[in-house]
C-alpha cells in the first residue's frame, strides 16, 4: 500500500490547481483506453476516438509512443510533468503551451529511460522498433499531445474549467468543515487520510512511499475519469535523480457532468422566479450537487447557493446527503411549476384555466 508521510509545513503550503496539460493527458490517456466513464466521455470518445486512431495510424512513432508510455503499472514521466506552483495564467492556451514545453525540453536519453521504466524493461533496448534510436521522441510527444489538446479538449475548454474549479470550490468548503480527511477521501481510489502526517495514495505498492518534508504538495483536478501521481524527478547525466520538491495528486472531479439534455426553464417560470432560481430548478432532475450546478450555469458558488435556499425555502427544493456529497431536487411542487402550461394554453386533462391556478396554489401551501 503506497503512503506518503507529509509534514506540516507541506500541508500547510498545499493547494488546488487548474493545468490544462493535465486535462490532455488525461483525455490522452481516455482516448487510448476507448472506453468512457459516463455517458458524456461515451459521447466525447465516439467524435474524437475514430480521428485520434486515424492519427495515429499515419504516425507509427506516435503510436509506439503511447503504447509505451502509458504503461501498465507506471507512466513515463516525462509525460506527467508535475504542474507548477506559480499563478494560473487566465488563458488555457498560453498555459497549456508553457506546460508543454517541459515535456518538449527532455532530453532524448532521458526520454528513453523513461520509456524503458514504463515498460519495466532494464534499458531501452526494449522498447519498440519506432523508438529506438529515435533522437526527438520528446518533441513527437509533444506534438501528439498539442493536436490532443487543439483537437478535442481546447474547443470545451471553458466548460471544463468551470466543472474543475466547481471541484476545486467544494473542495476547499469541504477542507474548513471537516479537515483534510473529508477534502481528500475520494480523491482518488484508495486515497485517504490517515491523520497526523500520513497520506495513504493509494492500492499501489510499498515502492510509492515517500517523505515530503518541505515540498510542494498540489491537487489537480481533470474531468476525464483518470487519476495518477506525479513528481519532478530531475535528470543528471541522462539519468533521473531522487525526487525534487515537487508532487502532485491528479484526480477525477467529483461531480463530472454527463452533458444532460436539459430543457431550459419557461419564460413565464422565469418572470415570477427569476431567470437564476428557474434555471436551476429545471437542472434539479437527476439531483445535483452545487458544485456541478456551478459548473452547468457558470453561476458563482454564492449564487447557487442563494438560490438553492430560496428555493427550499418555497417548498420547491429539498436536500438530501448521498454519502459525502449533498445533492439538491426538486419536490413534487416544483415539477408542477415547471410542467404549467404556457399562458393561454389549457392543462391536459384539466377543466379550464381554474386548474393551473389551483396547482400554483398547492406550491403556497408547500411554502407554508
Amino acid at each position: 500500500m503506497g503512503w506518503w508521510r507529509v509534514d506540516a509545513d507541506t500541508l500547510a503550503g498545499s493547494r488546488f490547481v487548474v493545468s490544462p496539460l493535465a486535462e490532455t493527458v488525461a483525455a490522452l490517456k481516455t482516448l487510448h483506453g476507448g472506453t468512457g466513464a459516463h455517458p458524456g466521455e461515451q459521447r466525447w470518445l465516439a467524435a474524437a476516438l475514430p480521428r485520434y486512431r486515424e492519427r495515429l495510424a499515419a504516425d507509427p512513432v506516435a503510436a509506439a509512443l503511447v503504447r509505451t508510455a502509458l504503461g501498465p503499472r507506471w507512466n513515463a514521466t516525462f509525460l506527467t510533468p508535475t504542474p507548477g506552483a506559480a499563478a494560473p495564467m487566465p488563458d488555457g492556451a498560453a498555459l497549456f503551451a508553457r506546460e508543454l514545453a517541459e515535456v518538449r525540453a527532455t532530453p532524448p536519453v532521458v526520454v528513453r529511460a523513461d520509456l524503458a521504466e514504463a515498460l519495466g524493461a532494464a534499458d531501452e533496448s526494449a522498447l519498440p522498433s519506432p523508438l529506438l534510436g529515435h533522437e526527438d521522441l520528446a518533441g513527437h510527444a509533444a506534438e501528439l499531445l498539442a493536436w490532443v489538446w487543439t483537437e478535442t479538449v481546447e474547443p470545451d475548454w471553458a466548460r471544463r474549467r468551470r466543472i474543475i474549479e466547481a471541484d476545486i470550490l467544494a473542495r476547499t468548503a469541504r477542507l474548513g468543515t471537516g479537515g483534510w480527511a473529508e477534502a481528500l477521501g475520494d480523491l482518488r481510489p484508495g486515497m485517504r487520510w490517515l491523520g497526523g502526517d500520513g497520506l495513504r495514495t493509494g492500492a499501489g505498492p510499498a515502492a510509492e512511499s515517500r517523505e515530503l518534508t518541505a515540498a510542494e504538495l498540489l491537487f489537480v483536478p481533470v474531468t476525464p475519469g483518470r487519476s495518477w501521481l506525479c513528481w519532478d524527478m530531475p535528470a543528471v547525466d541522462g539519468r533521473r535523480v531522487r525526487p525534487g520538491r515537487r508532487y502532485a495528486v491528479v484526480y477525477p472531479c467529483s461531480g463530472v457532468l454527463v452533458d444532460e439534455d436539459t430543457r431550459p426553464a419557461p419564460e413565464a417560470l422565469a418572470a415570477l422566479l427569476g431567470r437564476g432560481r428557474a434555471d436551476l430548478l429545471a437542472l434539479l432532475d437527476p439531483p445535483k450537487t452545487t458544485s456541478q450546478l456551478v459548473a452547468l450555469t457558470g453561476l458563482p458558488l454564492g449564487s447557487v447557493g442563494r438560490h438553492l435556499r430560496i428555493l427550499r425555502e418555497a417548498g420547491l427544493a429539498l436536500r438530501r446527503r448521498a454519502g459525502r456529497s449533498v445533492l439538491y431536487h426538486r419536490t413534487a411542487a416544483g415539477q408542477v411549476l415547471l410542467d404549467a402550461p404556457p399562458p393561454g394554453v389549457q392543462a391536459p386533462g384539466s377543466a379550464g384555466s381554474a386548474g393551473s391556478v389551483g396547482s400554483v396554489g398547492s406550491v403556497g401551501s408547500a411554502h407554508s
